[in-house]
C-alpha cells in the first residue's frame, strides 16, 4: 500500500476538526492531516520551509480574515474597489508561490462566515456584501486558474450539507466558525478532489434500461407506451435522467448499455422513441441480451479497453447492483433511489465523474468510441490483418509538449494502466521539473488519426540520455489506440534520438503494477534483448523501421521542454 498524502489545512480559523476528518476518512486515497497553526496564513504561506514538497494543502479562510477592505465592507464602511483588487491579487500571487512548492493545492471559495441581512435591499448593490463577495471569488478563480496544480473548490456545497452550518458559540468557544457537518463534508470534497487531480476518476457509467433509462418493460410494454417526456410526471424524471448522462457524455464520459432485453426491441426504443434523448451514438457500446449482468459488464469494458476501477453501474434492480458488486468489486456500485424522480439528482451527486481538466479527446471520447466500432466492423470484411492496416490510413503526429497539450499529457499518464512502462504518476508541475531539470530529457506527444476520424493525443514516449545510452523513461499509450502499431512506432521515435545524439543503446526498463501486463508482452515481443529483471536493450546502430503503413509528422526536437507551457 502506498503512504498516505501528507494534508497542511491552512486558515485562519481553528481547522483541526477538518484535519481530523480528512485523516479518518477511510476512502482512498489514505491521508495524514494536520493543521496549520491558527491565525498563521500569511506566515505559511510565505514561510519557504513550511511544507515538504509532496504536501496536498487545503486553503480555507474567512474572506475578512484574509482581505481587510471585505472586512471593512461588513463593518459598514466604504470599500475601495482598487484596493480591494489589489489584495485580492496579492493573495492570489502568495498562494502561488506557495503551491511551487506542493504538490497540489486546493483553496476553498469565500462563503459568508455568519449570518447578515448586510445593506438588506442593496446587499446586492455596488457596496453590498454579497455583489463584493461573488466578484471576490471570481477575481481570486481567474487569479489561480492561471497556476498549474491549483484548484478551487466550492465551499457552499459544504455548508449545504448542514441544517445548521455556522455556530457562534463555537465561535467564541475554540475560534471555529463552522460546525461538524460542514467540516465533515469539506474533508469527504478534498479526499474527491484529490482522487480527481491524481486521475482517479471513473471514466465510463453502465446503465440498465427497463426502469432506468426509462419507464416500463419495453418488450411488454412495447416502445411506443414507455414512460419517458410528455405531459407525465414519471416520464419528465426520466428524461431528466437522460439528460443528465448527455451531459456527461459532453464532459467525456462513456455511457454504455447493458440490459436483459432483446436487443432489436430495445434498440428500436432507442431509435424510435420520440422523447429518447440518449440515442445510438451516445453509446459506446452495449450488451443487450439474456445474459448474466456481470459478465456483460467485464466483455464490454475488456471491448472497450477499459479497466473495471474505471466503470460505475447504475441498475434500479437491487438483485442486478448486489451481483455485479459482489462479481465485479472494482466496479462502483451506488446504491439507487426507489423513485425516478430522484434518478438524475442521484447521479448528478456522484463525484467519481469529476475532471481536473477536460481536454478536447474527451469531449469527442463517445465519437472516438462509436468510430471504433465502425473500425472493428471495417476488420471483418478485410482479407488480413495487414490489409486492415493498411486501409486505415493511419497518421500520427509526434510533437513537443506545450501549453495546449500539457493536461492532456499528464491525463494520460496518470490515468494509462494497461501500456505503461513504468506507471509514473505526475503533476504538470512535476513534469516540468522533470524535464529541466536533467540534461538530454525529451518527451514526444503522439497524437493519431484515421480514414475513420481523429483519435487525438493516445500516446507519450519520453526519454532521458544516460552515459552512452537514451533510456526510455515514460512510454504510455491509451487503449483506444492500441492494435494499430503505434506502439512500435513509438519506439521508432527513441530509437532515432538515440541515432541524433550518438548513443550506442536504448533502454526500457519495465516496472510491474497488477494492471500493466499488457505493456509487459508488448516489450517481450518488440524485438529488443532482454538482459533479464525485466530491462529489455537495442543497439541504435540497427534501425527500429517504422510501420509501412503509418505516416508519420515528426517536429519533436532535442531539449524542447515545457517552460512556456506552465
Amino acid at each position: 500500500m502506498s503512504k498516505p498524502h501528507n494534508v497542511s489545512v491552512v486558515s485562519d480559523f481553528n481547522a483541526e476538526l477538518v484535519a481530523r476528518y480528512i485523516s479518518a476518512d477511510r476512502s482512498m486515497p489514505a491521508c495524514a492531516a494536520t493543521s496549520a497553526p491558527y491565525g498563521q496564513v500569511f506566515q505559511v504561506l510565505s514561510n519557504e520551509e513550511a511544507v515538504a514538497p509532496d504536501t496536498v494543502a487545503l486553503i480555507w479562510t474567512r474572506p475578512e480574515g484574509v482581505i481587510p477592505e471585505y472586512a471593512k465592507l461588513l463593518a459598514g464602511q466604504q470599500a475601495e474597489p482598487d484596493r480591494l483588487d489589489a489584495e485580492i491579487d496579492a493573495f492570489a500571487a502568495m498562494i502561488k508561490r506557495f503551491a511551487s512548492r506542493c504538490k497540489y493545492v486546493f483553496v476553498a471559495s469565500w462563503a459568508p462566515t455568519f449570518h447578515d441581512r448586510g445593506l438588506g435591499l442593496l446587499n446586492w448593490g455596488k457596496q453590498g456584501a454579497a455583489r463584493q463577495l461573488a466578484r471576490m471569488n471570481l477575481r481570486l478563480a481567474e487569479q489561480l486558474g492561471e497556476a498549474a496544480d491549483v484548484f478551487m473548490l466550492d465551499s457552499q456545497r459544504w455548508i449545504d450539507a448542514s441544517d445548521n452550518p455556522r455556530d457562534r458559540k463555537s465561535w467564541y468557544l475554540a475560534k471555529a466558525p463552522f460546525t461538524e457537518k460542514v467540516c465533515k463534508a469539506a474533508a469527504a470534497d478534498l479526499k474527491s478532489a484529490l482522487r480527481t487531480a491524481s486521475g482517479q476518476n471513473r471514466k465510463l457509467v453502465v446503465v440498465d434500461l427497463d426502469d432506468t433509462m426509462w419507464g416500463g418493460i419495453v418488450g411488454d410494454d412495447g416502445w411506443e407506451n414507455l414512460r419517458l417526456g410528455g405531459h407525465d410526471h414519471v416520464g419528465e424524471a426520466y428524461s431528466e435522467f437522460q439528460s443528465v448522462l448527455k451531459t456527461l457524455v459532453n464532459r467525456g464520459i462513456a455511457i454504455a448499455v447493458v440490459s436483459k432485453n432483446d436487443e432489436a426491441v430495445a434498440l428500436e426504443a432507442i431509435t424510435k422513441h420520440p422523447e429518447m434523448i440518449i440515442r445510438k451514438d451516445d453509446l459506446a457500446a452495449w450488451r443487450i441480451n439474456w445474459k448474466d449482468k456481470a459478465q456483460n459488464i467485464a466483455e464490454l469494458v475488456e471491448e472497450l479497453n477499459l479497466g473495471l476501477q474505471s466503470t460505475v453501474f447504475i441498475d434500479d434492480n437491487p438483485i442486478e447492483r448486489g451481483r455485479v458488486r459482489e462479481a465485479l468489486p472494482e466496479v462502483l456500485v451506488p446504491e439507487w433511489p426507489s423513485d425516478p424522480s430522484k434518478y438524475a439528482d442521484a447521479l448528478r451527486q456522484l463525484d467519481c465523474f469529476d475532471r481536473a481538466s477536460v481536454t478536447s479527446e474527451d469531449r469527442e471520447r463517445t465519437r472516438m468510441y462509436v468510430q471504433e466500432r465502425e473500425r472493428r466492423e471495417s476488420l471483418t470484411v478485410a482479407s488480413s490483418l495487414d490489409d486492415w492496416h493498411s486501409s486505415l490510413d493511419v497518421r500520427v503526429h509526434a510533437g513537443p509538449v506545450s501549453a495546449s497539450n500539457v493536461k492532456r499529457i499528464v491525463q494520460l499518464m496518470n490515468k494509462t494502466n494497461q501500456l505503461n512502462l513504468r506507471t509514473r504518476r505526475t503533476t504538470e508541475k512535476e513534469l516540468h521539473q522533470w524535464l529541466e531539470s536533467g540534461t538530454n530529457r525529451n518527451l514526444a506527444a503522439v497524437t493519431v488519426s484515421d480514414r475513420f476520424g481523429d483519435l487525438g493525443l493516445t500516446g507519450i514516449v519520453s526519454w532521458e540520455q544516460v552515459g552512452e545510452a537514451i533510456e526510455i523513461v515514460d512510454y504510455v499509450l491509451s487503449c483506444r489506440a492500441m492494435g494499430r502499431q503505434v506502439e512500435q512506432l513509438m519506439v521508432h521515435l527513441a530509437v532515432q534520438a538515440a541515432s541524433r545524439a550518438g548513443c550506442d543503446t536504448v533502454i526500457a526498463r519495465f516496472i510491474p503494477t497488477a494492471k500493466n501486463r499488457p505493456c509487459l508482452e508488448f516489450w517481450q515481443n518488440s524485438g529488443f534483448s532482454d538482459s533479464g529483471d525485466n530491462v529489455f536493450v537495442w543497439k541504435a546502430a540497427s534501425d527500429y523501421p517504422k510501420p509501412a503503413f503509418i505516416t508519420l509528422e515528426n517536429d519533436v526536437e532535442p531539449a524542447r521542454h515545457l517552460a512556456a507551457a506552465i
